[in-house]
């Protein structure tokens, strides 16, 4: 069995959530090309009038992965402004954020548990371990706006379901 480290708890996961996350992304648009249902009307779909649209959504997502990485790491996030208009842009963004995440070796993140972390939000300053931060914030949040993406999604009538969202699995056991 494969020890748990701070890198396979945390960056593994989240790639694979982009991954899906991207799948889904295309296969949406696919549908709405194939609908003629212009990309700005379901981009801006939203569950909720004070939650962020689809595009935003994706965006954020996106800036919860780099992030993770980059304060685990103690690097620096890549700038990717939200400027993203439609599918296409998002799809590359997604494709930057995955490639990214391949850049940052586990060596740069293992070990690093009990680094301090300190998140200036616009109300409050948040203070974690480089775990906790992991288990507390990173991974809740990100995963947060990346199953509101897939909500909107199928809410707008994608066809797109729960086995798209979850992805490939391993389901190999040893012995």
């Amino acid at each position: 069995m494969t020890a748990t480290t701070l890198h396979t708890a945390a960056i593994p996961p989240v790639r694979r959530a982009l991954v899906n996350l991207r799948g889904c992304l295309a296969k949406t648009a696919d549908h709405f090309a194939a609908q003629g249902t212009a990309e700005a009307d379901w981009l801006d779909g939203r569950l909720a009038p004070d939650m962020f649209a689809l595009t935003r959504q994706i965006q954020t997502a996106s800036d919860a992965a780099k992030n993770l990485a980059a304060r685990l790491s103690g690097g620096e996030a890549p700038s990717m402004p939200d400027t993203e208009s439609g599918a296409a842009e998002l799809l590359d963004r997604l494709d930057r954020t995955i490639a990214y995440l391949d850049s940052v070796p586990p060596s740069a993140i293992d070990g690093r548990e009990d680094v301090e972390i300190v998140l200036k939000l616009p109300t409050i300053t948040l203070r974690f371990t480089g775990a906790s931060y992991v288990r507390d914030f990173g991974l809740p949040n990100f995963f947060f706006h990346a199953v509101t993406a897939y909500g909107i999604m199928r809410h707008l009538g994608a066809p797109i379901g729960k086995l798209d969202y979850l992805g490939p699995m391993d389901l190999t056991r040893p012995g």
